[in-house]
């Protein structure tokens, strides 16, 4: 559905708000749910900045997430389930909400945790944070269930509307809290932060996160991925980091110049082990392609397998789902 992929574009948006369209989708949004406008709209530059201007907030008012985000979607989610039916609400959620739901919840479930490391430094303020975060209305990042109901009614079209230009804000009473759009956002092929060379999700104002492959990572430690050796890499004690270092350095490139040994070799390839202290080896087979390349040279592959794994055809064999005993083919390529 096309309409599916322009909310999926919203999500990913970055750049510079259209604040007069949002700010027109909040007023909409607070009439829609019966409450004056707001006397006040004010802009910062993330989420986090949006968190410490709410906290110094002066007679806002109480917070009205609940009639201006909460009660219309439920509303129009029992609407559309009546209408619709069980099997009928669950066929149109497939088709909308559920294809960017996985992405954009984790995404902001990073956002959250990043401000509360950032803001919170001190364990008994990390509640008061959390606390300011569940006013939020993700804006962009309701995406989902805003496609869901995209084209089927005017009830949320003002909570669209600040969607479509613009980030995380906040309503209450008198005043509204409003973030811009991250101004850089990478992705790997799965939807998860990545980058290798610099803040994976970055705010204008330096708010960012840092991930390889959806793993969070320090700032200071992708500065040094460029300068990785076989010994850096084994010294690092944190198991996670060192897979990351991995990845990024190359499981051949590693084993080659690590001066690491077979365990095993047969007709299908050759059973590499990388030992790892306090984490469970990394087991690879390297496999020569016998379909030549158009300049008749043969390509090596490295095909990670279960540590477990003792032979070269067991390994050869688990990557098409068989047994060592089961996997005999009549030829390789």
């Amino acid at each position: 559905m096309s309409y599916v992929n322009s909310w999926r574009a919203v999500a990913a948006a970055t750049g510079g708000a259209d604040r007069g369209a949002a700010e027109d989708g909040v007023r909409l949004a607070y009439r829609s749910a019966g409450l004056a406008e707001p006397e006040h709209i004010i802009w910062v530059a993330s989420p986090r900045a949006a968190v410490e201007a709410v906290e110094k907030l002066v007679d806002a008012g109480r917070s009205v997430r609940e009639e201006v985000r909460t009660r219309p979607w439920a509303d129009e989610r029992r609407r559309m389930y009546d209408e619709l039916g069980p099997a009928g609400w669950s066929a149109l959620w497939s088709a909308t909400g559920a294809q960017l739901w996985e992405t954009t919840a984790a995404l902001a479930e990073r956002i959250r945790t990043g401000i509360v490391t950032d803001l919170a430094t001190r364990p008994e303020d990390e509640s008061a944070v959390r606390l300011v975060l569940l006013d939020a209305v993700l804006g962009q990042h309701d995406a989902a269930w805003l496609a869901a109901f995209d084209g089927r009614g005017e009830r949320l079209t003002g909570l669209a509307e600040v969607a479509r230009h613009a980030g995380w804000w906040w309503p209450y009473e008198r005043a509204v809290v409003i973030s811009e759009r991250p101004v850089a956002l990478h992705r790997d092929e799965a939807g998860r932060l990545d980058r290798g060379d610099g803040p994976a999700l970055a705010y204008r104002d330096g708010f960012a996160l840092h991930a390889w492959r959806g793993m969070p990572v320090p700032a200071e430690f992708l500065d040094g991925l460029a300068a990785l050796t076989p010994d850096r890499i084994r010294s690092e004690e944190n198991a996670e980091l060192r897979r990351v270092m991995l990845e990024y350095y190359g499981y051949d490139r590693y084993l080659t110049e690590s001066g690491a040994e077979p365990v095993h070799r047969d007709e299908t390839g050759i059973l590499w082990q990388i030992a790892l202290e306090g984490d469970e080896n990394v087991v690879m087979v390297e496999v020569v392609n016998s379909t030549p390349e158009p300049d008749g040279s043969h390509r090596t592959y490295w095909l990670r397998v279960p540590p477990r794994t003792r032979t070269a055809k067991e390994g050869v064999a688990w990557t098409f789902g068989l047994d060592g005993d089961d996997y005999a083919p009549l030829r390789q390529t």
